[in-house]
This record gives C-alpha cells, sequence and structure tokens, in this order.
C-alpha cells in the first residue's frame, strides 16, 4: 500500500485442476440472475483468524471498511473508490491501497481471509470463490440509517474492532439529529433530480434522508416511481419550491431552469446518492444546508 495504489494481477500461484476449472468457469461462464432476482446471502462460517484481510469488491463497503479496519487488514479495494466521479471515499484516500478489477484471479492473487461483495456478484464469481476456499460475506444496497448501522456492525465485528462500528454510528446519529429541521417546520417539496433525468423512489435511502432534513418528495406525489424518468417539459409543468440537480444532462442544465420563479434550483453531488456508511453524514450535511439556505423565493 502506502501510495502506490495499483490493479493487481494474477500471481504465479500453484493450483489444484480443481481451482483452475474454477477460475475457467469464473472467467467464461455468462452472468445469470437467481430465481428470486438477487444472489442472497451466503451462509458461510465466521473467520478463524483474529486479525483476518479482506479484499472489497463493493464500492460501499469501501467506505466503511476504512474506518473501521487497521489499514494493514485491507489487501485491495473496489476500483471504483478510484473514480473521483463515483466514488464514496476521498480518491487520495483510496490510493493508498491496492485495488483490483473484481476478477477472481485478481481475488485468489491476494488470498484474503474474506471477500466483501456486493448481493449481486455475478454467479459464477461466487461459485469459483467459494471453491477456491475463500469466505465470501455480501452486502446489500442500505434503503435506510438502520440498515446501514446494521452493515456496520457486522464489518466491524469481522474485522475484530467493534467498537469502531459503534463509535462510525454514533457519528452518523449526531449528525442526522444536527441536520434534523426545527420543530415546526414547513416540509418543502422537493424533487432529486438524478444523472440521466431520474428519480428515487420513497425506499430508497437518498429520499428517507430528504425526510428526515425537511423536505417532501415532489416526484413520488405525482405518482413518479424508482428511477423513473421526469423530462424538463414535465418538472415545469408542475415544479416544486426545490429541485436538486444531481446530473448533468442537457434537461439538467437547460436555461429555462433559471427561469422559475417559484422555485429554487440547488446542486446536489450524485456521489451522495447511493452508499450509505459515512457518506450519510455528507448528505445530511449538504441537505441540511440547502434547506437553511431556501429563499424566500421557495415559499412564494
Amino acid at each position: 500500500m502506502g501510495g502506490n495504489a495499483q490493479v493487481l494481477v494474477t500471481a504465479g500461484k500453484a493450483w489444484s485442476a480443481a481451482a483452475l476449472l474454477a477460475l475457467a468457469a469464473a472467467c467464461s461462464a455468462p452472468e445469470a440472475p437467481s430465481d428470486d432476482g438477487s444472489n442472497g446471502p451466503l451462509n458461510m462460517p465466521e473467520l478463524a483468524s483474529a486479525n483476518p484481510s479482506f479484499v472489497s469488491l463493493n464500492p460501499c463497503v469501501d467506505a466503511i471498511l476504512i474506518e473501521v479496519a487497521d489499514p494493514e487488514q485491507i489487501l485491495a479495494l473496489s476500483h471504483y473508490s478510484l473514480d473521483p466521479n463515483s466514488s464514496s471515499i476521498d480518491p487520495a484516500q483510496a490510493r493508498e491501497y491496492a485495488v483490483t478489477g473484481g476478477t477472481v484471479e485478481e481475488v485468489a492473487a491476494l488470498n484474503p481471509d474474506m471477500v466483501l461483495a456486493s448481493e449481486f456478484i455475478a454467479p459464477p464469481s461466487r461459485a469459483a470463490l467459494t471453491d477456491l476456499g475463500f469466505l465470501i460475506e455480501p452486502f446489500g444496497i442500505a434503503s435506510d440509517p438502520e440498515q446501514s448501522f446494521a452493515q456496520i456492525t457486522r464489518l466491524a465485528e469481522l474485522t475484530g474492532h467493534p467498537q469502531r462500528g459503534e463509535e462510525l454510528i454514533a457519528k452518523i446519529k449526531l449528525a442526522l439529529a444536527d441536520a434534523a429541521p426545527p420543530t415546526g417546520f414547513d416540509a418543502a417539496t422537493a424533487v432529486l433530480w438524478q444523472p440521466g433525468q431520474i428519480v428515487p423512489g420513497e425506499a430508497t435511502l437518498v429520499s428517507h434522508l430528504m425526510r428526515e432534513t425537511g423536505f417532501s418528495n415532489h416526484s413520488a406525489a405525482r405518482g413518479f416511481g424508482q428511477a423513473d424518468y421526469v423530462s424538463l417539459e414535465g418538472l415545469l409543468s408542475d415544479p416544486p419550491q426545490l429541485v436538486l440537480v444531481a446530473g448533468n444532462s442537457a434537461g439538467q442544465t437547460h436555461p429555462l431552469l433559471k427561469e422559475l420563479t417559484r422555485t429554487q434550483v440547488e446542486a446536489f453531488d450524485p456521489k451522495l446518492l447511493y452508499c450509505a456508511g459515512p457518506t450519510i453524514i455528507q448528505a445530511a450535511e449538504r441537505l441540511s444546508e440547502i434547506r437553511e439556505n431556501l429563499s424566500s423565493k421557495a415559499y412564494q
């Protein structure tokens, strides 16, 4: 580690015939969803090591892992954390660690005690890693702070540092309390216009945070659901008090937005949309800042 992050390639290592067949299957077999549309949790045994090592393939887990694990426990993060446009952590901090492209070969070369993955890890990759003897812990997308707290607690327990998880949860709870609107605040109607001009559903983490910080989901009130497309014309026909722009499409950068007389338009960093953990703190702070800066224009 130490500032020379790199995408790892397979190291020379002798594998059994069964292991090599498993690797080949992971590289060549097509991805296929399970019957219920998700891969679901794996019933794997607990870690035996008191100081286990990890490879993370999940960018949202990356942000929590660096908070609760010792640096030497983190063999690699996901390569997504190096992308300044999508990383939920500071890319400069991510560069302190190795990263992988998520292939079975890269993980096998690092030989971690556990692989931290998404619930949607490709079945062939999951099967190959399991056949090679690796423990896999999948994490889903948290849809509210409580689910995020459960993930933090689980990760902290796996790393052997449960108190760090408790400390992180306390920080998030404090940030949420600080970001809450004052008593009697009349929630402002808002549309969160995500990249591609889509809007979040009510069951998403960011929608939950909007409600907790003093906003009501205007797109949901108009019948729009998760990932529904909202055109510029549709937005202008029934504008909310606030438009949070998290994309840069033609509609989201159109001059007509500046001509709205009773709607305030604010930028919202797309990096705050999807991950939980420490990202909740940043998202809550930004939403609180926007609420406090709502002008009289939004209440005409």
